[in-house]
């Protein structure tokens, strides 16, 4: 046993952590090693060593638990998927259910006051993406009667934002009104790096509108 303990001060002298020790001295106990090492002085470089492999083991274990953490959210979420995906085909394949999908997103997000068209923003890409979609497939949508209108803040490129939103909505350019800056923002940085504005859509029928308009009233009531 004196021979273990021999070791086992050298093992920490070399900045080893108990449960290292305990790894390589097969049959010593924490307590064991507690009752060893408990009165050890060690030096500053001693000291110093013991600090570091004590820093780099947390690291590791934090990395450790972030993967476990991760692999168990996407296996939560990959099952609530599996559980919704008969009701995306529903979605995707019947006309009635898409278009109920579209009155509540028009209900939530669409402009309750306009005449001649209906009006729909949003800065999520997927929600303006979904809203697109939806309109084409409950309305067989004519493309040309579709408008596209960015807001955005003073410090973005205009450009880059309208190519984005142009591949999002499948709007062609020339259907794109002058996309209008917030004045408000000038001199003040933007701080979402990812933010592309806030995309607005027309679609240029009064009958597609009152149609949806009044889908939403009754669906509300």
């Amino acid at each position: 046993m004196d021979d273990y303990k021999k070791r086992a001060i050298g093992l920490r002298k070399q900045g080893k952590t108990y449960s290292e020790i305990v790894s390589t001295l097969l049959g010593v106990s924490k307590s064991t090693l507690s009752y060893w090492l408990g009165s050890l002085e060690l030096s500053v470089i001693q000291k110093e060593k013991l600090s570091e492999n004590i820093n780099k083991k947390l690291i590791k274990a934090r990395a450790k638990s972030i993967i476990v953490a991760k692999a168990k959210r996407e296996k939560y979420f990959s099952k609530i998927e599996k559980k919704n995906l008969h009701l995306i085909k529903i979605l995707n394949n019947n006309k009635e259910t898409a278009k109920l999908v579209l009155s509540a997103l028009h209900l939530g997000e669409g402009a309750k006051n306009r005449r001649g068209s209906i009006q729909f923003g949003n800065s999520d890409p997927g929600i303006v993406w979904l809203f697109m979609k939806l309109m084409r497939f409950c309305y067989d949508a004519e493309e040309s009667k579709f408008r596209c209108t960015v807001l955005c803040r003073a410090d973005q490129n205009t450009r880059i934002l309208e190519r984005f939103w142009m591949q999002i909505t499948g709007i062609v350019k020339k259907q794109f009104y002058k996309t209008r800056i917030d004045k408000r923002t000038i001199g003040k940085p933007s701080r979402k790096l990812d933010y592309k504005g806030v995309c607005v859509i027309n679609y240029l029928s009064a009958n597609t509108y009152y149609d949806l308009i009044t889908l939403g009233k009754m669906m509300s009531k």
